[in-house]
Parts: structure tokens; sequence; C-alpha cells
């Protein structure tokens, strides 16, 4: 699948350390340029919402958790892809996600070529529109 370099930005948020590194580094293997931020405050301080990309969105964090900042998101006119992450084994989450707004939901640990595959998918279509 071949995209262009201007929609292969990456943003994640999630308050795991760890988990923005290993996603950054597997996402950077295959072409994409990514940012993380470990709290969702943190991104919006640093991404207005014209900067275009896919974001990947952790549920559980300690201030604004998710589910917020998705509402947030959309009600301040984003239309920013979404897909959403969690290690929360609720099986009601995928709808949930959808529901919400969420392009995708992935549940952690995933398999990193359904999150590469979920990212491509999600990229492509959105830059259709």
């Amino acid at each position: 699948m071949k995209m262009s370099l201007e929609n292969k930005q990456i943003f994640i948020v999630d308050d795991d350390p760890s988990v923005c590194r290993a996603l950054s580094v597997l996402l950077a293997t295959y072409g994409f340029t990514v940012d993380t931020f470990t709290s969702s405050e943190e991104f919006f301080h640093a991404v207005p919402n014209s900067v275009p990309g896919c974001l990947l969105l952790d549920i559980h964090m300690p201030t604004l958790d998710g589910w917020e900042t998705l509402h947030y998101l959309y009600t301040s006119g984003s239309s920013r892809p979404v897909i959403i992450m969690s290690a929360d084994k609720n099986g009601g989450l995928n709808e949930r996600a959808l529901k919400a707004g969420a392009v995708g939901y992935l549940q952690k640990p995933f398999n990193d070529q359904a999150l590469v595959d979920l990212i491509g998918a999600t990229l492509k279509n959105k830059h259709k529109v």
C-alpha cells in the first residue's frame, strides 16, 4: 500500500512511556512519522486540529482519559481519525469506541501487523475524503 508522506503522521497518546517508545520504533520502521505524548493535555497543547495525522489513543490515563479526549476532539471540530487502544478486557469496548467516533479499536497487546494494517487503511480512506 503506497501512501504519500504527508499523510503518514502518527500521534500516540499513552501514559506509559515504554508503550510510546515501542510503538514509535515499530511505526518508524514502516516509514511513519511518529510523535508521542504521555498525556492528552500535552497532545492538545502541541498539536492543533489543523495538523493532519492519525491518533493512537489509550483509554486509561490519569487526568484526561481516552473517552474524554475523543469527545473533546470531535466537539472541537477535529476530523483527525482516532484508533483507541486498551489493555482492558471489557468485551464492549470495540463497539463503544466506534460509537464514540473512533475509526478502530485494538486490545493490548495487539499484533504489530494488525496495527499497521489498520493505520494504513485509515489513512488511505482519510486521504480520499
